[in-house]
């Protein structure tokens, strides 16, 4: 696709006297486009076997029980999201439906959209029924509005059987359906706490257990790491693990870290390197908010004084010694001539997470590869690349960034998180994430997520708010309506009121 816009040019030079060009150009959304190859149902036995600490191996050496059909059946890739394929209603419609572990809801385009090739047509299908509510979810990026309904839902490549589930049908969206994408839908894989309009709307995932009797824990595995989003001869993929753990899909150790509250997947981050560099921030800095792991964000997000110390310490200990701000805040892109890759200028990042034994952590390390990310090309002769981080003022969010280095297991039946190296984040045959550990973690403070607000909690004092701003406005009607002996004429009451406001996501 042509890539229409002015090139400003920079020059810089290198330590050590090496020299390369430096290009920017504004940040686009690339729309590419994907290859979907037809799903096959398979029968499936389900019988799971234990690795010896009550975790669900999706597989069995003896051939007994075989989840390796559920192997690649993501696909796409960070910057459009990963999909995975589902049939929805009687007869089944096939749907693209975006994986997303930030969000509770499972919701599908119900009527047309310019950027989507086709929509789950609730007429159509002889098992869906309304229940006679309306749903509104807000993201980080767009909404959408619908109704709530129940159909019955199957997954080609997933677990075997047809369930009734919960479904939000999309009837009205902004900024949700993006030019370029190929889904039609998005599945929250999270906890009830965050289902739209409460939690009484039963996520996916628990209907999937409460039915079909699987585990409650699931793995997913993102490949799209260091490859480019103009790359659409070859999408990424990967795979999603429903009822367990596929022991193919990594290498090494699993690093399990507590799940502290069981909304979004919260985890305690204790500390932040760049380099052999430790940003030394108060590790409630980190945690601000909250700190999440959701696949259905793009980039790593960091609270802004985390952002901050982060770009300065990269710019520090970088051989660029000069760049220009706009690639650190997304707006621009930087470019190298063809084959001159910026990797090497760049340090490795690294997350200390609190383990399951809270006086110990472990480190996952992403390389360059990871957050300075391919984008296109400009006339053949330039590869473009954007920064794969950016500043957040509602937490830090582990998104799509660091998740396409490792295999990351939601274990919700014992409320943790494992992380373990992905066998496909590897470029060139080398290996784009590290994972180490344990260390200790008395140099840090007891609880780092102490003192953090929920945002259900949040709701209650907004709503308590609301209700003594209603009181107040009720008692000065009353002043204006009923007559006061003792007022003095020449007064004037005035209501200067202000809207409480709330973010639903």
């Amino acid at each position: 696709m042509a890539y229409t816009t002015s090139v400003s040019v920079f020059a810089f030079c290198l330590y050590f006297c090496v020299c390369d060009c430096y290009f920017a150009i504004p940040l686009k959304i690339y729309t590419g486009r994907y290859n979907v190859s037809s799903g096959v149902n398979v029968t499936r036995q389900v019988a799971l076997t234990s690795d010896g600490n009550g975790l669900s191996l999706a597989s069995d050496p003896t051939g007994t029980v075989n989840f390796l059909d559920m192997v690649n059946n993501l696909e796409g890739d960070s910057g459009r999201g990963y999909y995975i394929e589902m049939s929805i209603g009687t007869p089944g419609q096939k749907m693209n439906i975006l994986v997303d572990t930030g969000s509770s809801n499972f919701a599908v385009a119900a009527a047309s959209h310019p950027f989507i090739t086709h929509f789950f047509n609730t007429a159509l299908s002889s098992t869906y029924q309304s229940v006679g509510r309306t749903v509104a979810v807000r993201y980080t990026q767009g909404n959408w509005e619908g109704e709530l309904g129940i159909d019955r839902v199957s997954i080609p490549k997933g677990p075997n059987g047809s369930v009734p589930i919960n479904i939000a049908a999309i009837l009205s969206s902004e900024g949700f359906f993006l030019p370029g994408i190929n889904w039609q839908g998005i599945l929250g894989l999270a906890y009830p706490m965050l289902a739209r309009p409460d939690s009484s709307v039963e996520p996916f995932f628990n209907s999937l257990v409460q039915q079909l009797g699987i585990p409650d824990i699931f793995s997913l595995q993102m490949c799209g790491a260091g490859l480019s989003a103009s790359n659409t001869a070859d999408p990424a993929g990967g795979s999603l693990i429903m009822g367990g753990v596929e022991p193919t899909l990594y290498q090494g150790s699993m690093w399990y870290t507590p799940i502290v509250e069981e909304w979004y997947y919260q985890v305690e981050v204790l500390k932040l390197e760049v380099g052999d560099q430790n940003l030394d921030l108060d590790c409630r800095e980190y945690n601000m908010d909250k700190a999440i792991v959701d696949s259905g964000t793009t980039l790593l997000r960091l609270p802004v004084n985390v952002f901050n110390a982060v770009v300065d310490a990269i710019t520090r200990s970088s051989l660029i010694q000069e760049f220009s701000s706009g690639f650190w805040d997304g707006s621009k892109l930087a470019c190298w001539m063809k084959g001159e890759t910026p990797w090497r200028f760049f340090p490795k990042l690294s997350i200390y997470l609190r383990a399951t034994n809270t006086s110990q952590s472990f480190r996952i390390t992403i390389l360059p590869q990871l957050y300075i990310q391919p984008i296109t090309d400009v006339d053949g002769t330039l590869d473009c690349f954007r920064f794969g981080l950016s500043s957040s003022a509602n937490g830090l969010v582990i998104g799509a960034t660091v998740m396409e280095g490792f295999y990351v297991v939601f274990d919700r039946a014992q409320r943790r998180l494992g992380f373990a190296l992905s066998n496909c984040a590897v470029s060139g045959g080398v290996a784009l994430s590290e994972i180490a550990g344990p260390f200790s973690a008395a140099d840090v403070a007891a609880n780092c997520s102490a003192g953090v607000l929920k945002e259900p909690l949040l709701w209650v004092i907004s709503y308590a708010l609301m209700a003594v701003c209603a009181v107040i406005l009720i008692v000065l009607l009353l002043l204006l309506v009923l007559p006061c002996r003792c007022r003095n004429r020449s007064g004037e009451i005035t209501d200067e009121s202000s809207l409480v406001r709330h973010r639903i996501k």
